[in-house]
């Protein structure tokens, strides 16, 4: 392939580099860090997070309601089952993109927090920032794990619905709502188990932001 086929990458690239480079110079400018950067992003990851499992708690309980019913307005019922599918993929969107966010500036920060590390005349104080700077990342890499595992965790939830959702657009029937029984036990257990994982990454998301402010205050 010719190279000049990706020029309109690099150039994409190029300018978002630019335009973050930008966004970071006029925060800093006011007192606004990358470390404050982070600690939002992860707020917003961590209230993305919340509101996916809310809306994935709902979902499921539409579900059950609708396989234990006849489903006498079964056009009625169709269109709940896809207007939760569809909450429940953009809410999954939203985690995915919060998540990327959450990474794109910590990978900043801690580039940036290396570098200045050579910066350092006392060698004392230098000791003092590398490990603060491998504490931080190991929280930090933990906190990432535990929000992705959360997120991967969403895709098969969302399979179920969306081939419910399908069933009922094709079959207009009380069979396909009796089809979809044999479906409530394992969207039930995966259901339960990504919520389980949203709250563990919510409490770590937590408990980095709580750490990370501590330090702010000392």
């Amino acid at each position: 392939m010719h190279p000049i086929r990706f020029l309109p990458a690099l150039l994409f690239c190029f300018a978002l580099a630019a335009c973050q480079a930008a966004m970071y110079r006029a925060l800093e400018s006011v007192g606004i860090e990358k470390r404050d950067i982070l600690v939002d992003r992860v707020g917003d990851a961590r209230d993305s997070q919340t509101a996916a499992k809310e809306q994935f708690a709902s979902a499921l309980d539409r579900f059950r309601s609708v396989v234990q019913s006849e489903g006498t307005d079964l056009e009625r019922v169709y269109d709940q089952v896809h207007a939760d599918y569809e909450k429940s993929r953009d809410r999954a969107q939203a985690v995915h993109d919060r998540i990327d966010a959450v990474e794109s500036v910590a990978e900043d920060l801690f580039r940036e927090w290396e570098k200045e590390l050579n910066q350092y005349s006392n060698a004392s104080l230098r000791r003092d920032s590398v490990r603060l700077l491998h504490d931080t990342r190991t929280r930090y890499t933990s906190l990432i794990r535990r929000m992705r595992l959360a997120e991967d965790k969403m895709q098969p939830v969302l399979e179920v619905f969306e081939d419910s959702t399908l069933t009922l657009k094709h079959n207009l029937n009380a069979q396909a709502i009796r089809s979809l029984r044999t479906e409530l036990s394992s969207i039930e257990k995966q259901t339960a188990s990504l919520i389980t994982e949203m709250n563990r990454s919510i409490d770590e998301a937590n408990a980095f932001i709580d750490r990370m402010r501590s330090r702010e205050a000392t």
